[in-house]
């Protein structure tokens, strides 16, 4: 049975976070994925991401596509964590620390997973019901306040009418994106 730092592993992939050099990450990405196909270790490093997202920037009057990375300086690795993957992964060029008390990993919570937009089975415990005043706390929204109208526990999203512009539009947003007043 593998083991980690004295313990026996759990045989659970579980996502991890690596802290890398600035301007690295595609690099470690691309260089922990040769590893993984050269060394046969699917069954411990199952993916490898990191997280981007489309930015439309308007230059010289045009509209341009680019990604840009969510967390600069970062890589998450879905991976089952045992002494020998740590090393791998740690001794990676561009690799400068798991994250964790001491560079000892520490898998990301459901509830991390769920705010970083990954799927999972999560369920956050919500304060507030139909009719009720609510505040977006982030998102292009935020600071208004409005009334909930629906929640909707399988998309894990809440329906919230927010008065812009003198009308009342309905706004579909996530469970972590509204606080109750």
């Amino acid at each position: 049975m593998p083991r980690y730092m004295g313990e026996e592993v759990q045989n659970e992939p579980r996502w991890y976070v690596v802290h890398t050099y600035s301007g690295y990450e595609n690099k470690v990405k691309a260089t922990l994925e040769q590893i993984v196909e050269n060394r046969g270790i699917e069954d411990f490093i199952l993916e490898i991401k990191v997280p981007t997202e489309e930015v439309i920037e308007i230059r010289d009057g045009k509209r341009h596509h680019s990604e840009r990375k969510i967390y600069p300086g970062y890589v998450l690795i879905n991976m089952i964590m045992t002494d020998e993957m740590w090393y791998i992964v740690r001794n990676t060029r561009g690799v400068t620390s798991f994250v964790g008390p001491n560079s000892r990993p520490i898998p990301l919570t459901e509830e991390e997973l769920a705010i970083m937009g990954f799927e999972t089975d999560w369920v956050p415990e919500i304060d507030y019901e139909t009719g009720d005043a609510v505040k977006i706390i982030n998102g292009p929204l935020d600071g208004f306040v409005g009334t909930v109208t629906e929640i909707n526990f399988e998309k894990k999203k809440v329906s919230v009418l927010v008065s812009m512009f003198g009308r009342e539009t309905p706004v579909e947003l996530e469970f972590t994106q509204v606080l109750k007043v």
